[in-house]
């Protein structure tokens, strides 16, 4: 991971780090449609830590047009959560259980 410039920081530039539970970033169509949304608000990419997180930056002076994107300029998730992802597992596996115990009961049953 690189660190921060001088000039970066003395230029007023704004970062953050954008995250993809499922590894979106993997496939370069998706890294792409990321960065392309992304830079309706002026974030361009630094640098790609790998599959599930990107670093971007853009200047601070691009805050002026954030209220008519219509997206979320400091969001830091792309695709599913990180929460939801993790529902949808709970989820799944409660709904399995569910469904193993029914077949046990159907089949105890005389």
């Amino acid at each position: 991971m690189s660190g921060y410039s001088h000039a970066d920081l003395a230029e007023d530039w704004e970062f953050k780090i954008l995250r993809s539970a499922t590894s979106a970033f993997r496939d370069p169509a998706r890294l792409r449609q990321a960065l392309e949304a992304e830079s309706r608000a002026g974030w361009v990419l630094v640098e790609k830590f790998d599959n599930q997180r990107v670093r971007l930056k853009r200047p601070a002076s691009a805050r002026a047009g954030d209220s008519s994107l219509g997206l979320d300029p400091y969001r830091t998730s792309f695709g599913i959560s990180e929460g939801r992802l993790t529902t949808m597992i709970v989820a799944t596996i409660i709904g399995c259980i569910a469904v193993i115990m029914l077949i046990i009961f159907l089949a105890v049953r005389p």
